[in-house]
């Protein structure tokens, strides 16, 4: 018999079956055994009396556990005429708190994003947090828009606060432990700080993504300028690099790697194969079958290792590479042997990032890019030069195909660099920005400007982006690539799934005369066809850029290869006109409409659930 539709974030049932499949033995008669679990794993259990281990602790640790693991109570709406090409494109933006975003995107997003840039706030003592508590719904957040009060989006976290650390990393945690279910195996986070919390960011993602996950931490040079007043004027951030799984990395290291540019590359012996770099033939290391006297032709003098050194070959390959004519002695002649790279080759393996990043633009770079875009007028605090992002995308996403996501997308400088390096290389990356509607204060140049939330600025930054020359042409010649689709959170559209709360709502009577209303009417009144379709979309884990065809007058047929299923979605009220037999539902098929819709015609429900799986609202 057909189904209730019912919510269908479940974390908890998640990690239990991703427990199942790693130690079936410690599921008894459907109970799983934490003892027996202790058994399998043996020494690398942890005695819980045993207090002193190290381990990083803070206070309400537990509860932003909690948070990350509790399920959204919203859903997405589409934002129509926000975007750009917005039927063809996969690029998204999203308005909302990005915890409950990413709660809400985490059933069909789960090990799909390829990388993940942000750019958190840095606890400087100064700067606002997101207003989280394990009891937020959408409904709180909703209610909160608009305000930087106690009881508005952002709240303040001064230093002189007895939990100034903990509240930073209570906030934190449970963003971060989401994002790593979104990343796929071979995905790459990365995580710009300063020095107020690099020790803390470290150890929580130390224990989220795992130490032996962790890549590197590249430092930036983000200022050119000197605080004359300080005793040290600091003039850099960093950038933690962790990874899903490292096994990839280490199988996969050319995939990590920065595109050659070029540069250093001539031709000077007009060699047939092109531009090349001569590459030192000597390395560190003593081999016995790598010491060997090699004599330079132009001069007759003779090379061997240095001390402790070897030749980077034995003298058969050596022998191999002077036929190739790939062993040069320098430009004078009267140098020791050197080995040709050619460009040709580089291109295809790349060249390894060193930690140390003074190559790349800085903060005052990116504040001159945004003023560029909007005709001079700096709408923006400190954004980051677009080649940084640009830079960490070329490491983190090798393909060239990924799906970029960046939940603190601030002014969308992610966005920018997304679609400037598809226009440069070819790339298909498409990007999803979350950014929370934080209030443009009226003094600001942005509010004389008539944007009155962040989120309206990275919205007209990614249409101006889009506007300039270079990323018109190139990218809009593949359409899934150029444009993007306008999202904002916002509160069930299923009136039975609001929350009821007897402080805010009433009493007793309320809540029944809630439940008599969702009877009459399953739908919150102006709820749109296109609005019900996300939600459900979304509650049955197809991505927000799944195809949607209208097969019948209010019916749609949802399908993604993401999905092993095909999805039918109607909000009509009745189906007395309706010819479902038409539809050629498989049983594999699942069909989501409202109930009422069969006006008691048991026959044909019973027929349509018997051709797929029928769920009802």
């Amino acid at each position: 018999m057909a189904e209730e539709f019912k919510p269908q974030y479940s974390f908890t049932d998640d990690r239990l079956n991703e427990l199942k499949q790693l130690f079936p033995e410690a599921w008894e008669d459907g109970v799983f055994n934490v003892d027996t679990l202790r058994s399998l794993i043996g020494d690398y259990s942890t005695d819980n009396s045993v207090k002193e281990h190290f381990r990083l602790n803070w206070v309400g640790k537990q509860d932003a556990r909690k948070i990350a693991s509790k399920p959204p109570t919203g859903t997405l709406k589409p934002a129509p005429g926000e975007g750009v090409n917005e039927e063809n494109t996969e690029n998204i933006f999203i308005e909302g708190d990005n915890l409950e975003v990413l709660k809400i995107l985490r059933k069909s997003y789960i090990d799909k994003i390829k990388m993940i840039y942000i750019d958190p706030p840095y606890n400087t003592g100064n700067d606002f947090i997101y207003n989280d508590s394990f009891g937020d719904s959408t409904e709180d957040y909703l209610r909160k828009s608009g305000d930087k009060s106690e009881e508005g989006l952002l709240v303040s976290n001064p230093v002189s606060s007895g939990r100034f650390h903990a509240n930073w990393l209570n906030f934190m945690y449970p963003r971060l432990r989401i994002a790593k279910d979104l990343l796929k195996n071979d995905g790459v986070i990365f995580i710009t700080i300063d020095d107020n919390e690099i020790e803390n960011l470290k150890n929580v993602c130390n224990e989220i993504f795992g130490q032996e996950n962790f890549i590197g931490t590249i430092v930036w040079n983000s200022t050119k300028s000197v605080t004359n007043t300080a005793l040290i004027s600091v003039s850099h951030n960093y950038n933690l690099i962790y990874c899903k799984d490292i096994n990839h990395f280490i199988k996969n290291r050319e995939e990590f790697r920065l595109p050659e540019s070029g540069e250093g590359f001539s031709n000077p012996d007009n060699d047939p194969r092109g531009p090349w770099k001569a590459d030192p033939f000597q390395v560190g290391g003593w081999r016995p079958n790598q010491q060997y006297e090699i004599v330079n032709p132009n001069t007759g003098k003779t090379y061997l290792p240095n001390p402790n050194c070897s030749w980077k070959n034995d003298f058969k390959k050596y022998q191999e590479l002077v036929a190739e004519n790939r062993i040069v002695f320098g430009s004078s002649g009267d140098a020791g042997p050197q080995r040709k790279r050619f460009l040709s080759e580089a291109l295809g393996r790349g060249k390894v990032s060193k930690t140390w990043w003074d190559d790349v633009g800085a903060t005052t770079n990116g504040t001159k890019a945004v003023k560029k875009l909007f005709n001079g007028n700096s709408v923006f605090t400190n954004p980051k030069p677009v080649d940084l992002i640009e830079k960490m995308i070329q490491l983190g996403d090798g393909t060239k195909n990924g799906i970029i996501l960046d939940f603190f997308s601030g002014s969308s400088t992610t966005a920018h660099a997304v679609m400037n390096l598809n226009a440069k290389d070819g790339g298909k990356r498409k990007f999803i920005q979350i950014q929370l509607p934080e209030i443009i204060d009226e003094k600001e140049t942005a509010y004389k400007l008539g944007y009155r939330k962040i989120s309206e600025v990275g919205k007209d930054r990614i249409r101006k982006v889009l506007t300039e020359s270079t990323i018109n042409m190139t990218v809009q010649e593949n359409k899934s690539e150029f444009g993007f689709r306008a999202f904002e959170l916002c509160s069930t559209s299923i009136e039975r799934w609001k929350n009821f709360e007897n402080q805010k709502d009433g009493l007793l009577p309320d809540l029944f005369s809630k439940l008599e209303a969702a009877f009459k009417n399953p739908l919150v009144e102006g709820t749109t066809p296109e609005e019900f379709i996300t939600e459900v979309m979304l509650q049955e884990g197809f991505p927000l850029t799944a195809k949607q065809t209208e097969v019948q007058d209010g019916i749609f047929r949802i399908s993604h290869d993401w999905v092993p299923y095909t999805l039918y979605v109607s909000m009509l009220q009745s189906f007395k006109d309706i010819d479902l037999v038409a539809l050629g539902l498989s049983e594999t098929d699942h069909f989501v409409c409202l109930d009422m819709a069969f006006e008691n015609n048991d026959a044909l429900k019973q027929t349509v659930d018997n051709q797929c799986k029928l769920f009802t609202v």
